[in-house]
């Protein structure tokens, strides 16, 4: 079934006429959680995903240094968990779709000392997903309404991450 030799039967089992190594085995378990994950999400992207945090987990090991990737990781893990249909490349407004809603994603990095982001008032956009990576590339998300970042005066919102919880979302003025 893999179509290669193993000189070594714990190498894997031997089924139906075919021998199967434990790789393929594993392999094809691990494609099913990650579908399992990502239920409607392109098996191709979910592979691409996987080796783009895979690079940024070795860039980090090695350099000790994030490699600033986490935005488009972010977008990626937001069309992988929540179906948003990305616009195209600087697309002024939002980052994409979901249904009939314009999306705006922002993300919490591993370097950022406070959980919050920042989001700019005169966005295109409906919803607003915060993508939260910690420090061993573990993706979280939430989604709420634009409604909830209240009127306020400046040109920025401010959401953080432990107000996502609640009713309320914190909003801060900030002068342009």
């Amino acid at each position: 079934m893999t179509g290669r030799a193993y000189a070594d039967v714990s190498d894997g089992i031997w089924d139906d006429g075919e021998f199967i190594s434990w790789d393929w085995i594993n392999g094809q378990l691990h494609q099913q959680e990650r579908q399992t994950a990502f239920p409607n999400a392109d098996h191709d992207l979910i592979a691409v995903f996987d080796e783009l945090v895979e690079v940024a987990v070795r860039y980090r090991e090695v350099t000790r240094r994030y490699l600033p990737v986490f935005g488009e990781l972010g977008e990626i893990y937001a069309e992988l968990r929540h179906g948003l249909k990305r616009n195209r490349p600087n697309a002024p407004g939002s980052d994409g779709r979901i249904g009939n809603d314009h999306v705006e994603v922002k993300t919490i990095t591993p370097e950022k000392k406070k959980q919050k982001v920042q989001v700019k008032r005169s966005g295109n956009f409906n919803k607003l997903i915060v993508v939260r990576i910690s420090e061993n590339f573990e993706f979280e998300s939430r989604m709420f309404e634009r409604k909830r970042l209240g009127k306020g005066t400046g040109k920025f919102a401010h959401v953080s991450w432990t107000s996502l919880d609640t009713p309320a979302v914190e909003t801060r003025q900030q002068t342009p």
